[in-house]
């Protein structure tokens, strides 16, 4: 139960081709994140998957049967938004039960359901208050339980954490990611966030205009990303690409570097470089340097590197490392 196939799926509307022809597999109990820049389409495809969008073509299968047609109530899916979308005027209690109460179900069910939701949730102290009452990341919780009752075959999660501030996104960052290997569920995930992607994600689908730049593991989009666009978007902070005759010398229109790959020093070195601006974040250093001939750089160094604006260092990339691209951007074995 929960394996999900896109069969050559798009969309448009009306002559604007919004969801080019995709196909995707999406294997039962898989944690995939859909994630790109706004606008490219990622909320959409989740949306599509849902029901909550028409397919213009091809087919959306679930557990092997085609759903393409079927409305959204009976493709046994459950939806997590950005938005909490609570009711203000119920308890956590009413708004979990919500949708149990409205299928019919006995009481005891209901009950039963709730309280197994809240346990998982850790919500079990909070079932008598109001949505006002509660945190931002509790009323996601809740948000989240709501589609927990429901026993659905995959959790469909649109940008969940978006409205949450940083230290709350990084708690319910391991409190999904903990849910999801309790629960063994398919669950699908959007986001914008490349660092949510990583660290979440069994499977990474990277989209660019609505078009499948790549899909693979958080660890095979890093070391092998098959396109500039990829290699610019996975990794923080991002790639250093250089053009001109440093990536002439290797054979490639552009390469790529990032900042972790890159040894600073003050004799030894391929390029000299002259530091701009250093930022200094406790357990990581990063410089900003200007290169002669070459562009700027981004060298990630260790938290006690100590460096002056305006000092010069020698660079050199590690080897073995360098990512090549051709004239098309893209990756070059």
């Amino acid at each position: 139960m929960g394996s999900i196939v896109l069969d050559n799926v798009s969309k448009t509307f009306g002559d604007a081709v919004v969801i080019p022809a995709i196909d995707l597999d999406i294997a039962d109990g898989e944690f995939v994140v859909f994630v790109g820049p706004s606008g490219c389409g990622k909320s959409t495809l989740l949306r599509l998957i849902a029901g909550l969008e028409d397919v213009s073509g091809g087919r959306i299968l679930i557990d092997g049967e085609d759903m393409t047609e079927t409305p959204p109530a009976r493709r046994r899916l459950a939806m997590v938004f950005q938005s909490y979308a609570l009711y203000p005027h119920m308890s956590v209690r009413g708004n979990i039960a919500f949708p149990l109460k409205m299928a019919g179900l006995a009481s005891d069910v209901v009950e039963r359901k709730v309280a197994d939701a809240a346990r998982i949730l850790n919500l079990t102290d909070y079932l008598d208050r109001k949505p006002r009452q509660l945190s931002g990341g509790q009323r996601q919780r809740v948000a989240i339980g709501r589609a927990i009752v429901r026993d659905p075959v995959a959790f469909l999660f649109d940008e969940p954490l978006s409205n949450l501030d940083a230290a709350l996104r990084v708690a319910m960052r391991l409190e999904i990611s903990e849910l999801h290997q309790q629960l063994k569920r398919t669950m699908i995930y959007v986001t914008h966030d490349q660092v949510e992607a990583m660290t979440m994600a069994d499977k990474i689908v990277v989209l660019n205009a609505g078009r499948v730049e790549q899909v693979g593991s958080p660890l095979e989009l890093y070391r092998n990303p098959k396109n500039l666009f990829v290699a610019g978007f996975i990794g923080s902070p991002r790639m250093n690409f250089l053009s001109g005759e440093a990536a002439r010398k290797l054979g490639a229109a552009t390469i790529g570097i990032r900042p972790e790959h890159l040894a600073l020093s003050t004799s030894d070195g391929l390029w000299e470089g002259k530091v701009g601006v250093a930022e200094h974040l406790g357990s990581d250093t990063y410089l900003h340097l200007t290169i002669d001939g070459v562009g700027p750089l981004t060298a990630r160094m260790s938290g006690e590197f100590a460096a002056r604006p305006g000092e010069t260092l020698r660079i050199a990339p590690e080897a073995g490392k360098i990512h090549r691209f051709d004239d098309k951007g893209m990756a070059l074995s």
